[in-house]
């Protein structure tokens, strides 16, 4: 299962926008293969514009001082594939950190399989947390209570003294 984070866009006053449901982001939080295997075209689509020009400036200054010490095409691939590893582990940071820049506010954390699923459980999770109890109040539903009968035999526990096999 994956972790997603949920955010929403604030006003300049501080408030959060709830009400528009089309406006909420849901992050993932996990490794991004297309990060790693299309680098800066994964950048750009996600506008990460701040990001990529890190990205560029980093690979073309760990090129040149390669180039400059000379090292072979092998060390080169790795160093760089390092790197494009680097962003594929931190591609969810990297669009957190963007949406905390632009004043979005993160509401949540889900986990679900998909995206969708995350949509989903959030919307069902804010609906019931809306919605009053019967009792009147926001009381959490009540905890399963353990039971309070003598143990029967429980597996994985040693034989009493004397007891039969």
């Amino acid at each position: 299962m994956a972790v997603y984070t949920v955010h929403a866009r604030t006003n300049d006053d501080g408030a959060d926008l709830r009400a528009t449901p089309e406006r909420l982001v849901f992050v993932r939080d996990g490794f991004y293969v297309w990060a790693v295997l299309l680098s800066g075209l994964w950048l750009i689509w996600h506008r990460l514009w701040l990001a990529l020009i890190g990205y560029l400036v980093l690979s073309a200054a760990l090129e040149a001082a390669m180039w400059a010490l000379g090292t072979d095409s092998v060390s080169q691939f790795v160093v760089m594939a390092v790197i494009a590893l680097l962003l594929g582990l931190e591609g969810g940071s990297l669009r957190r950190w963007k949406l905390s820049r632009r004043k979005w506010r993160q509401l949540d954390i889900v986990v679900a399989d998909s995206e969708e699923a995350a949509e989903r459980r959030f919307f069902e999770r804010r609906a019931l947390a809306a919605a009053p109890h019967r009792s009147g109040g926001h009381a959490a539903p009540p905890l399963p209570r353990a039971s309070l009968a003598p143990a029967q035999g429980i597996v994985g526990l040693f034989p009493e003294p004397g007891a039969s096999r």
